[in-house]
């Protein structure tokens, strides 16, 4: 790491934990090419119509819990 990456770095650490991870989206951003026009509002849209589906019973929500018993199976009972 050359001293000015080291640099900002230690003065990021001074700054508190909601502002780095502002910076650090930001910077992360910056690496990303531009998204495609639309895409935003697209994602936008899809979930307040998923919240809509769960707020009018549409849907149910599962436990993190429950999905992961479900797609990786219960390794603790059984002994897998």
């Amino acid at each position: 790491m050359g001293t000015t990456v080291q640099k900002l770095y230690e003065e990021a650490m001074g700054l508190d934990p909601e502002e780095r991870a502002a910076l650090t989206g930001l910077l992360i951003e910056s690496l990303e090419p531009g998204s495609e026009e639309g895409v935003e509002e697209a994602w936008l849209a899809e979930i307040e119509r998923r919240m809509a589906e769960l707020d009018g019973g549409a849907v149910q929500a599962v436990s993190w819990e429950a999905l992961r018993a479900k797609l990786f199976g219960d390794r603790r009972a059984g002994g897998r």
